[in-house]
This record gives C-alpha cells, sequence and structure tokens, in this order.
C-alpha cells in the first residue's frame, strides 16, 4: 500500500473534486484516479461514489477516511521527529484555525512564537469553532483558537489565553457617539449589523440577550467583521463585537467605542490541540507558546486582553 494513492484518498475527500484534488496532489487527474483505484484493488472495497464526477464517499469510504487521515499525519510527525535538530532550531509549519472573534490576538501568538521559533513558519485560516473541531479531528490543523467554555470541544488539550467580554461600535458621527455607556435594551433597539447565527460569537450573544429577555434582529449580517465595521463606517449600523476589536476600532475616528453599563459573563478564549498520543510536535509547540512569557507579553499590548 503506497502512502501517495492514500494521500489521494484523503485530499479527495476533503475537496470534493477530483480536478482541485489532483492540483493539490501536484499529479494529473487521471494519475489521481488511477491510485485511487489502484489502492480500491488493493482493500477489496470501492472507497468514492462517482458518476462522471465525485459523487461522495461510499460507506467503506466513509469508514476509511478517520484511519488514512491519522496514518498520514503519523508519518507526518515520524518525519517532524526523526528531523528535529537535537539542540537546534525547530522548522516547519504550524498549521492553526483561529475563530474570527480571537484574530486580533494572532499577531500576539505568531511574535511569541517567533521569539522562541524563528525557523517555524505559521498558517492561519478564519474558521468556526465547529469548523476547527473537524479541522482538528481531520488532522487538517495542529491547534485551534477558539472559545472554551461555550460549546466545549471533546477529548482535547486547551490553555486559556484570555476572557472575552463585549463592546458596542458605532459611527462617530451617530446619534449615540457622545454616550459613555450603553444598556443592552438600548443596544438592541438600534440598527445593527451583527455575525450570522453560525458562528459562535453570535450564539453566546443570543443566549445572554434571551436571559435578559431581549431579541435581537439585525439590519444585517457577516461572517467577517471586517464586513461588520465597513457597514458600521459606510450604512450608519453599529455592531456588537468582542473586546478584543476595541483597539482597533477605538484607533479609527469614524467609530465610536461604548462600554456595556452591565457586562456580559467573560467567555475563556484559548489554543486546543487533539489529546493524543504521541502528540505531534507542532501541537505541544503550541502549547508550549500557549504557557509562554512570551505570550503573555505580548497579550498585554492587545488593549484589553490579559
Amino acid at each position: 500500500m503506497q502512502l501517495r494513492t492514500i494521500e489521494y484518498f484523503v485530499t479527495l475527500a476533503r475537496e470534493g473534486h477530483f480536478g482541485r484534488a489532483a492540483a493539490l496532489c501536484g499529479v494529473t487527474q487521471p494519475t489521481l484516479s488511477a491510485g485511487i483505484n489502484a489502492l480500491e484493488d488493493e482493500l477489496g472495497v470501492r472507497l468514492v461514489l462517482r458518476d462522471r464526477r465525485f459523487a461522495g464517499l461510499t460507506t467503506e469510504g466513509e469508514a476509511a477516511l478517520p484511519w488514512a487521515q491519522q496514518l498520514l499525519a503519523d508519518v507526518g510527525g515520524l518525519r517532524d521527529a526523526t528531523q528535529m535538530p537535537v539542540g537546534g532550531d525547530v522548522t516547519g509549519v504550524l498549521r492553526m484555525g483561529i475563530i474570527p472573534a480571537a484574530m486580533p490576538v494572532c499577531g500576539a501568538f505568531v511574535a511569541a512564537l517567533r521569539e522562541l521559533h524563528p525557523q517555524v513558519t505559521v498558517q492561519i485560516a478564519a474558521l468556526t469553532s465547529r469548523q476547527i473541531e473537524r479541522a482538528l479531528g481531520g488532522y487538517e490543523i495542529d491547534v485551534g483558537l477558539t472559545y472554551l467554555d461555550n460549546e466545549p470541544l471533546p477529548d482535547v488539550i486547551s490553555v486559556t489565553l484570555y476572557r472575552e467580554t463585549q463592546i458596542f461600535a458605532t459611527a462617530a458621527t451617530g446619534p449615540l457617539a457622545a454616550e459613555g455607556t450603553i444598556g443592552w435594551a438600548e443596544a438592541v433597539a438600534q440598527p445593527l449589523c451583527l455575525l450570522a447565527p453560525d458562528m459562535q460569537n453570535r450564539r453566546i450573544l443570543d443566549a445572554h440577550l434571551s436571559s435578559l429577555g431581549l431579541v435581537v434582529r439585525p439590519v444585517a449580517m457577516a461572517n467577517s467583521y471586517a464586513a461588520l465595521l465597513s457597514m458600521v463606517r459606510m450604512a450608519g449600523l453599529s455592531c456588537i463585537m468582542p473586546h478584543t476589536y476595541a483597539q482597533t476600532v477605538a484607533a479609527d475616528p469614524a467609530f465610536r467605542v461604548l462600554a456595556f453599563d452591565r457586562p456580559a459573563r467573560p467567555q475563556g478564549v484559548g489554543l486546543v490541540v487533539p489529546n493524543r498520543h504521541p502528540s505531534s510536535v507542532m501541537a505541544r509547540l503550541a502549547l508550549s507558546c500557549g504557557r509562554s512569557s512570551q505570550l503573555r507579553h505580548r497579550l498585554a499590548e492587545v488593549g484589553g486582553v490579559s
């Protein structure tokens, strides 16, 4: 059984498209198809449903996928472990999935990691908390930065980095610009733009408002804080967002940041890696950085994060 054909299978399952999978594997589509056919012949079962194009995995393919993913991850871990320089700098790529609410602190993590391991490259993807869970399970990322208390991920090792609260961002020329604080009832009465309900930050907000007997009906929704801030700036809307964005928003004269007079319960945010033995080199690296004084120092530079 060749590792290359297993890589073809895992990549096709992830991409759901023969052409994209072949391009990512650096081969032609016929070569990828032939490799998967060879793997199926060796196993004696069909793994992939085909109807002139990819139509999904068979029941046997679904059962085989986690083993194939684990096998590739174990081989990668073996290479990392054997190529680790004795007493030298660690090298390689640390793959990281981060929820949008925590994106403002990614610079602090990368800065601390560069102090500790300057030869490591960081590859960051913006993912929802549910996507992070799937990506960790599928060996597609090494570490996630996500919520820890609300909808906690199963079977992970975590390191808390900070506790998140909420701020109210509005236009500097708007009717609330002169206020210092705002109540929740007044906030939800404004024309708002918010994250979509498939984002955990929005679900946390909805649960808090429900506990106060309030319901929010935003004018617009998005899955990007850049899009939300654009709507605050250009469309005259306001937004409830994590305090991690306070420094960015306050630095722009187009915005005004208000605190809530009764803050919501803070939510723990931190690093998560799969609870596997042995753990990967990059997973151990991420946890070590998460516990380091270098990262604590960098987080202190992000407004309100500690």
